[in-house]
């Protein structure tokens, strides 16, 4: 059993919804993502999610999109994102999914992409514009290494499709909450509830649902339709960012505090 697994299978025999935030590796520095990645597992993470800064960054919307520029004009690589993991991971008890588009793994190499994320403690792989047709060569050699390729549900995928989704995705199934990128929305969209129905209807894996959850009543409410775990991003990147990087750490802590005392208490 994968680490992610094993994170699902405890939280359900206590009956809670997972946390899994998101944040930008080197947003504002690499030294800052190594504090708030201690920082978020102190502080209520079950899973944390790490974005790998990238150039055309199709499915994030604005605000993540700001904070890769900002990392990658800093100087943030991916060698350099893998040695802070390797240096950060041994202290931290929730797994770490590793977001990033397809185009870095084939320039790397599948197996030594692999290997070298491995290598340096993380768990899960999010790679959201790779398509189920052509997840195979990936889904294979990572499941070899005990990596979880966790794949996407769209809003707008078919049924047919969401059965196929679900067979293949590793770890846990990621439902995209709405038609578009990342970013915070004012409400969640009801028919969120009626595909997390549709979704357990031809599966028993854990579901979690992202892109657009963005505060407390949010996460509480994807947590009393049904879902598995909540995954928050643009309003965590956007808090870090504000302020000094102290602040940030600061604010992105009882943010952190406050959205897994909500999930985890409702009924």
């Amino acid at each position: 059993m994968t680490a992610i697994s094993r994170c699902f299978e405890t939280l359900k025999r206590n009956q809670e919804c997972a946390l899994i935030p998101f944040i930008t590796a080197g947003d504002p520095d690499l030294e800052t993502t190594a504090k708030a990645l201690q920082i978020l597992d102190r502080s209520g993470a079950d899973i944390i999610e790490l974005g790998v800064p990238y150039s055309d960054p199709l499915a994030d919307g604005p605000v993540i999109q700001a904070a890769a520029t900002r990392a990658l004009e800093r100087g943030t690589t991916l060698d350099r994102v893998l040695e802070m993991l390797q240096a950060t991971t041994p202290s931290l008890k929730a797994p770490i999914i590793l977001f990033t588009y397809y185009n870095p793994i084939l320039h790397r190499g599948i197996e030594k992409f692999l290997q070298q994320i491995k290598a340096a403690g993380v768990a899960g792989l999010v790679v959201p514009d790779l398509p189920l047709e052509e997840a195979g060569g990936l889904l294979q050699p990572a499941s070899e290494l005990g990596i979880d390729l966790t794949l996407l549900v769209a809003p707008t995928s078919s049924a047919q499709r969401i059965e196929a989704i679900a067979r293949a995705s590793q770890g846990f199934i990621y439902l995209v909450s709405v038609t578009g990128v990342t970013g915070m929305r004012s409400q969640m969209e009801s028919r969120v509830s009626d595909l997390l129905t549709q979704i357990r209807s031809v599966t028993d894996k854990p579901i979690g649902v992202g892109f657009g959850i963005s505060d407390i009543e949010q996460a509480r409410q994807v947590q009393e339709w049904g879902a598995d775990a909540a995954i928050v991003g643009s309003a965590i990147v956007k808090r870090l960012a504000d302020g000094t990087p102290e602040e940030g750490l600061s604010a992105i802590a009882q943010f952190c505090q406050n959205l897994k005392t909500a999930i985890k208490t409702a009924s």
